[in-house]
C-alpha cells in the first residue's frame, strides 16, 4: 500500500509506516470518554486480529472526508503492528480510534504526525460502512457459545 501523501486530502491520510504494518488488531474500547488523557494508546480490549492488515489498511486510506460533529466518543479503533519485521518487530506503529456518531478519527502512536492525528471521514462511505460491519462483526458471539 502507498503511503499517503500530505497534499491527497480527498482520503484519510496514514502514517508513512503503514506499509511496515503485518497485523491490525481490532480493539473495543473501554474508556471513550477519556480519550483526551491517551497519549500514545487507545484502552481497550483485543476483540479481534485481522491478517488482512494492508488490505484494512488501504479500505481505511480510501474512506473520504467528512463534516465532524461533536461528540467523540470512540468506539473502536484499530491497533497496527508490525510483524516479524527485522528491524521493529511485533511493533505497534500506530493505533485509530473511530467514532461514528461525529465522523472523526484520532490517530495515536510514536508513527503518527501531528497533522495527521485528527481527521474527519464520511461514515456513510462504502468503505467506512464495510469497516463499521467488520468491527460489528468482531462483538457478535457465534451460535451456541
Amino acid at each position: 500500500m502507498p503511503a499517503a501523501a500530505l497534499w491527497n486530502t480527498d482520503r484519510m491520510l496514514l502514517p508513512t509506516t503503514a506499509d511496515l504494518i503485518e497485523i491490525v488488531e481490532v480493539v473495543r474500547i473501554t474508556d471513550p470518554h477519556g480519550w483526551p488523557a491517551w497519549e500514545d494508546s487507545v484502552p481497550g480490549d483485543t476483540i479481534g486480529i485481522w491478517e488482512d492488515a494492508q488490505e484494512v489498511l488501504t479500505q481505511v486510506a480510501g474512506i473520504p472526508p467528512g463534516v465532524r460533529m461533536r461528540c467523540f466518543i470512540p468506539g473502536f479503533a484499530l491497533r497496527a503492528r508490525t510483524g516479524r519485521h527485522p528491524v521493529f518487530p511485533e511493533q505497534v506503529l500506530f493505533e485509530i480510534a473511530f467514532c461514528f456518531d461525529c465522523r472523526a478519527v484520532r490517530l495515536y502512536g510514536p508513527a503518527v504526525t501531528r497533522d495527521i492525528a485528527y481527521q474527519t471521514f464520511d461514515p456513510d462511505s462504502i468503505e467506512a460502512r464495510d469497516l463499521r460491519r467488520r468491527f460489528q462483526g468482531c462483538t457478535r458471539r457465534p451460535e451456541g457459545a
